[in-house]
């Protein structure tokens, strides 16, 4: 892959990695609705703000009522469902579950977007699957089904379908543009939070909305924007194989910030996720 497109992706995944730990701190304070309103809010005014500072275009008037269906997708239904469901699912099993992404997105790329992949992939998915299972083990639990997980499992198709649908748009507004349009359409929807968002906004300890703020400005404003660069820039099925290395990135996060130390199966199962990534969008040897 091109310097650039790597250097998008790392700095996605990093981002990503850092919101499971903001999203718990976060949680600690906030209702997952008004976690997630008050998050897009930060963004949208993020975005907003650079998007007219750079002059960006308004979006096609045809296109607007697909762009809001996208928007409520990719971040209304992913990001409460998400919240939601992390309140009675363990952190290994909602690992587990949002590691499905990457597999619903593939398979929904080669449906509508008629990507093909080959053995060399699937060895890959399968690698990283096993990665991220001994991750959801390692890290104490496992898997437990239930109401939460239904939601997560949810979060997950919905935004796969975020993933695949925006590969066309990408090829008629620019990263920043379909990211602002989609960002700011979820964010209307997820107004229907509003109601005691002021309340709980006061009553929060200081150190909690910050770690909301930073949800919104870096794994939101920035993090999407980078993310639909690279997805712009190559195959689907190539690009979101690497959210296989969130679970991993997770956890090194979670010791540098919170001191939590990983199991030796978590650490194994990461370095598994890891290679599969590699397997899968390292380039193919002659012979």
């Amino acid at each position: 892959m091109p310097f650039k497109v790597l250097a998008a992706l790392a700095v996605t995944l990093l981002f990503w990695g850092s919101a499971f730990v903001g999203i718990r701190a976060g949680l600690e304070s906030y209702a997952p609705g008004h976690l997630a309103l008050l998050r897009f809010l930060v963004a949208s005014a993020v975005l907003g703000s650079y998007a007219a500072y750079k002059g960006v275009r308004l979006p096609r008037l045809r296109d607007i009522p697909v762009l809001m269906v996208h928007g409520f997708l990719g971040y209304t239904v992913y990001h409460a469902c998400l919240n939601y469901g992390e309140q009675t699912v363990s952190a290994g099993g909602a690992s587990f579950i949002i590691s499905t992404i990457p597999v619903f997105s593939i398979l929904l790329a080669v449906v509508f977007l008629k990507e093909r992949i080959g053995s060399r992939s699937v060895a890959g998915i399968l690698v990283s699957m096993a990665g991220v299972t001994l991750i959801s083990f390692g890290e104490g639990g496992g898997f437990s089904f239930n109401a939460g997980a239904l939601l997560i499992l949810l979060a997950a198709f919905s935004e796969s379908l975020y993933i695949v649908l925006q590969k066309p748009f990408l090829s008629r507004y620019t990263p920043l543009e379909y990211v602002t349009y989609t960002l700011t359409a979820g964010t209307l929807f997820l107004l229907f939070y509003a109601p005691g968002l002021g309340q709980a906004v006061a009553a929060a300890p200081l150190h909690d909305t910050l770690a909301v703020v930073y949800l919104g400005v870096c794994p939101a404003a920035v993090a999407y924007v980078t993310w639909s660069y690279a997805l712009s820039q190559g195959d689907v099925s190539r690009i979101v194989v690497s959210q296989y290395c969130l679970p991993a990135i997770a956890i090194v996060i979670g010791v540098i910030w919170l001191g939590e130390l990983p199991t030796l199966v978590s650490v194994f199962g990461g370095l598994m996720a890891l290679g599969g990534v590699a397997l899968i969008t390292g380039r193919k040897t002659s012979g």
